[in-house]
């Protein structure tokens, strides 16, 4: 144990020591800070301006069913002539919606052409549509017979009542901002398992290419040279995670309160966030802040640790068989895949199945399954999991992470003096008899 505790010490010093550890600790949250700032300017400055639209309507039957907003601006140019219209546009407009002359209505069903030099977005093309789509459906109900704006008057808007067998009220969307709460959680483990995993393999690499592996393991074991690197690292990676979190918040919370500087995409204009303000429904509202309280929080933070803890160890246990058994990273690509596969498959089986179904059997088997559980059953706890689910998909975990030590140890011990030869998976599992 005292072995392994200054593996733990030498790691975790090496790495906080090491220039560049330094600086992007401090350098990555002003980055962060710095982009969403810049997201939250970008995003006023397209609320800002105005798209110029331009109009020419042979027929005259749509002109006037186009209405400009605070975001589009429509100008009709039809007294012109057509090819004057379109020289204006091009030079003072984002584009041009040509109507041509017909002799019906129904005739524009496929014959309305937007000119522009630049491909308009889908929400405008959706829009435009729109627009004919509902000029045409009225002129549709006039020639049957039907009166267009009784139909309207008709129309009725149906809101579904949610509630729970206990008696108590649902909440819509709920779900979603239970899968937002475990796929943030999930997401972290996944990026702190790949960045910090790799740092494990590079040390391990670093360590062989210089030669100084063989001076090392004549004094202490394999296996415990590996878990000091596996702690030592991510020691070192939580206390960069700790200050990442303490300086991003005290640099958002300087941005908004000293200069008024709004983050990501949030950034709105004062009066609409104002009348957003006063329709809002204050009793709805507090009605989501007491069911995200009544989730298990506890259970979820603590649940948030240990599986960080065994998700980490698990797969680093693998990064540094890896480091171990090539010279350089450029090797060690190959073997990549397999890792990372698996945490991709959780995040998809997270947030394609659990929001649509969290204890149906895709979502319950892979919460179980050690190398995917950490990331789909954070997303499942919000919606409460039976305690024998959740202690068996752990037990499983850390059973699992021993297996894998001890596998792992097994290419480490002879991949770690293993040099000039780049290994095959054959090779691989060869060493695991020796």
């Amino acid at each position: 144990m005292k072995t392994l505790s200054l593996i733990i010490k030498r790691e975790f010093i090496a790495k906080v020591r090491n220039k560049s550890f330094i600086v992007m600790t401090f350098l990555s949250p002003l980055l962060f800070v710095g982009m969403a700032v810049l997201i939250g300017f970008l995003a006023s400055m397209n609320k800002d301006s105005i798209t110029q639209i331009a109009i020419h309507d042979e027929a005259g039957y749509l002109k006037n069913d186009f209405k400009s907003d605070k975001f589009i601006k429509y100008t009709d140019l039809s007294a012109m002539p057509f090819e004057v219209a379109k020289d204006t546009a091009s030079n003072s407009y984002e584009g041009l919606l040509y109507i041509p002359k017909v002799d019906s209505l129904q005739q524009l069903l496929d014959k309305v052409e937007y000119i522009s030099e630049d491909s308009p977005s889908i929400e405008f093309i959706s829009d435009v549509e729109t627009v004919i789509d509902s000029a045409l459906t009225s002129d549709n109900l006039k020639r049957l017979g039907f009166d267009a704006q009784k139909i309207d008057e008709a129309k009725a808007n149906s809101e579904l009542k949610l509630s729970k067998f206990s008696g108590g009220e649902s909440l819509k969307g709920l779900n979603e901002i239970k899968v937002a709460i475990g796929g943030v959680m999930g997401y972290l483990i996944m990026m702190f398992i790949i960045i910090y995993g790799n740092f494990v393999m590079r040390s391990v690499i670093e360590e062989k290419t210089n030669r100084i592996i063989e001076i090392i393991i004549s004094s202490v074991k394999p296996f415990q040279l590996m878990m000091g690197k596996i702690i030592g690292n991510s020691l070192a990676g939580i206390l960069q995670f700790l200050i990442w979190v303490i300086v991003g918040l005290i640099l958002m919370f300087v941005a908004q309160s000293f200069f008024g500087l709004q983050m990501g995409a949030a950034s709105v204009d004062p009066a609409a966030m104002e009348m957003a303000q006063q329709s809002a429904n204050i009793s709805k509202l507090q009605s989501y802040v007491t069911e995200i309280m009544n989730l298990p929080i506890a259970l979820m933070v603590v649940s948030f640790i240990i599986y960080f803890i065994g998700g980490y160890f698990l797969y680093s246990s693998l990064y540094a068989a890896i480091g171990a058994a090539v010279d350089s990273e450029t090797d060690s690509q190959q073997f990549l895949l397999p890792i990372i596969m698996p945490l991709m498959l959780a995040v998809y089986i997270g947030f394609f199945t659990v929001i649509n179904d969290p204890h149906g059997t895709v979502a319950t088997v892979f919460s179980i399954i050690p190398f995917t559980s950490p990331i789909v059953m954070l997303m499942r706890i919000p919606f409460g999991v039976p305690v024998w689910q959740l202690i068996l998909s752990m037990v499983l975990l850390f059973a699992t992470f021993t297996f894998v030590v001890w596998f792992a140890s097994k290419i480490y011990r002879v991949g770690i003096l293993m040099y000039g030869k780049k290994p095959t998976w054959g090779e691989l599992f060869k060493w695991l008899k020796y």
